[in-house]
């Protein structure tokens, strides 16, 4: 039995300024509603240089020093593992824009619970905002989905 499997790995990055979090309106039909920019690791290309480019193409913002503070994983119908490596950052410059993939809002962190996220996002947020839990994990259970944080 082998031991290696087809992976799909991305990135997501928590841009933030004091109590403000830049999140996007995702606007595509899979993961539609508020979540972090971000998007796919192309080959030979390094989780922090994918974050950065990301975050670039999405909000025209530069950032730098992204940290890695957790991920998020699961695996797809087609047996593939899917892993989102989790950044955040306070450190960026640039204009602000939206992109293609959906509006970018400044918000309060307390305020977010009154915006309408993306499926698991405020679980998700937790892993981006405090240090009690490193990983976010999407279990299958059937024809459910549960949310398990480490």
């Amino acid at each position: 039995m082998s031991r290696s499997e087809r992976a799909i790995i991305t990135v997501l990055c928590m841009v933030y300024h004091g109590d403000k979090i830049l999140v996007q309106n995702r606007v595509k039909k899979d993961w539609q509603g508020i979540t972090f920019p971000g998007g796919h690791v192309e080959k030979a290309e390094s989780f922090v240089q994918a974050v950065i480019r990301e975050i670039y193409e999405e909000t025209g913002l530069t950032i730098k020093n992204p940290v890695l503070c957790g991920t998020k994983q699961f695996q797809t119908e087609d047996e593939e593992r899917y892993i989102v490596l989790l950044y955040r950052t306070n450190q960026f410059e640039g204009d602000l824009r939206s992109s293609e993939e959906g509006e970018m809002l400044w918000i309060d962190k307390n305020q977010l619970g009154k915006y309408q996220v993306a499926e698991g996002f405020l679980e998700l947020f937790q892993v981006f905002d405090t240090d009690q839990y490193s990983e976010f994990y999407f279990e299958r259970d059937e024809d459910n989905w549960i949310i398990r944080l480490y």
